[in-house]
């Protein structure tokens, strides 16, 4: 069977976590989409790794890890990362694989990122700056540089030179000079060779041989460019769709759709976010649930469960089940709420709406529930969970319309309770 791991939110849900915590019943882990800009995070044995590009998969021996057409690819990224891996004795060795259609982020492009945000002022987007909306652009405009292309150096140069002079005569200031940009893409090529390949043909074998696939995406649902909060937004598909474009596999490879969310919600950067709290109990939440973005260390936006944005979320990727993460952060609350619909213009809407000056003007309509005031961390049964708790994800799978079939209860591998063993993959 073949899994898809999707975000339910605005990002940072744990998708790392649930993604290495899936990955013995698969043989390969495959990321569809997004750049260096994701963060994910593993805690294992004590030991916290944060990957950007290489899928989280990489962590168990054995795993073959694939980083699709979708990718946007900083090589220097790529290898600061498996360095960082090394000194934890974790080796890639013949385990990666890079599309040879991915588009490679070079220099000018974190230049023209942080040009652009500069540009918008106060109307900025809050990307992280390292070049991953400059490269889709010139993907999508045509002038864009592909793994495969850094095989055929005369040509590769030529598009360089264009890509770099064009940067300079619009950014002005100190000139890039393309020659140094060539030779240092051209090293890193070396280095690369031996996983690039066909990666769509790679993964079309492995399932016709049984191999079973776990597609990782990055971001969230509603950071996607087409049905996310546009435009502050990521500029790929990072729900479900994008893993066929992103991986070259067609729907069918898809046998279920795991979605994950958080017991609350949260967003770095600009754009909405109706259930947004304010204050002490905005820090709370941050300090307790150590909200800080895995790429960037920014500090995150928080505020309560939004129901309307996961069945959203639920709707446009055909969820089967929820990962429900970091219930254990709100342990020591008195009351917690959930949002169920949105009151705007003298009613109740239940579905995100993609007008944001309409979502501006609404405001949240809240169910409020008591907390359970007892630590869950660590807990790995249902059952062992306070009664409160059990009614707050009844609650949260009842408003979200769709079961949690994974609740995670802390950071490690084991803080882990299955709820729904049939509904993903079978128990470890």
């Amino acid at each position: 069977m073949n899994l898809a791991v999707v975000g339910a939110q605005w990002g940072d849900e744990g998708k790392g976590k649930i993604v290495d915590l899936l990955t013995p019943h698969f043989s390969i882990v495959a990321r569809y989409q997004g750049g260096h800009n994701a963060g994910h995070t593993v805690l294992v044995g004590g030991t916290r790794f944060i990957l950007h590009l290489i899928p989280s998969g990489i962590l168990h021996p054995g795993i073959t890890c694939v980083i699709g057409n979708g990718v946007v690819v900083d090589p220097k990224a790529l290898f600061e990362e498996i360095e960082t891996l090394a000194r934890h004795a974790i080796a890639v060795g013949d385990r990666l694989r890079i599309s040879d259609r991915a588009h490679v982020i070079l220099p000018y492009h974190r230049d023209l990122d942080l040009f652009s945000e500069t540009r918008r002022g106060d109307r900025s987007i809050g990307t992280t700056s390292r070049g991953i909306g400059p490269a889709y652009e010139d993907k999508i405009g045509r002038r864009g540089i592909r793994v495969g292309d850094l095989n055929d150096p005369s040509a590769l140069g030529a598009e360089i030179r264009d890509n770099v002079q064009a940067r300079n005569r619009l950014i002005g200031g100190e000139a890039l000079d393309w020659k140094l940009v060539l030779d240092d893409v051209l090293q890193y090529a070396e280095r690369m060779r031996g996983w690039v390949c066909d990666t769509s043909l790679f993964l079309a074998h492995a399932m016709a041989q049984g191999g079973a696939v776990l597609f990782e995406g990055a971001q969230g649902t509603m950071l996607d460019i087409d049905h996310g909060t546009y435009p502050f937004v990521t500029s790929s598909n990072s729900t479900a769709g994008g893993v066929c474009t992103g991986l070259g596999v067609g729907p069918r490879a898809i046998d279920r759709v795991l979605g994950v969310a958080k017991a609350y919600t949260t967003r770095v950067g600009s754009g909405p976010l109706p259930t947004e709290l304010s204050g002490a109990l905005a820090e709370r939440l941050r300090e307790s649930g150590q909200e800080y973005g895995a790429s960037t260390g920014r500090p995150r936006r928080c505020g309560w469960y939004d129901a309307v944005t996961v069945r959203y979320a639920a709707r446009i990727n055909g969820l089967d089940a929820l990962a429900l993460t970091k219930l254990d952060v709100l342990d020591d609350l008195d009351e917690i709420r959930i949002c169920t619909g949105y009151r705007c213009r003298g009613g109740v809407i239940e579905e995100f709406p993609a007008d944001l000056s309409l979502l501006a003007g609404c405001e949240p309509v809240y169910e409020t529930m008591p907390g359970w005031k007892r630590s869950t961390r660590g807990v790995r049964s249902l059952a062992d969970l306070p009664r409160e708790a059990r009614a707050y994800i009844a609650r949260l799978e009842e408003a979200s319309r769709v079961r949690a079939a994974i609740v995670s209860t802390g950071s490690d591998r084991d803080d882990t309770i299955f709820a729904d063993d049939g509904m993903i993959v079978s128990r470890p």
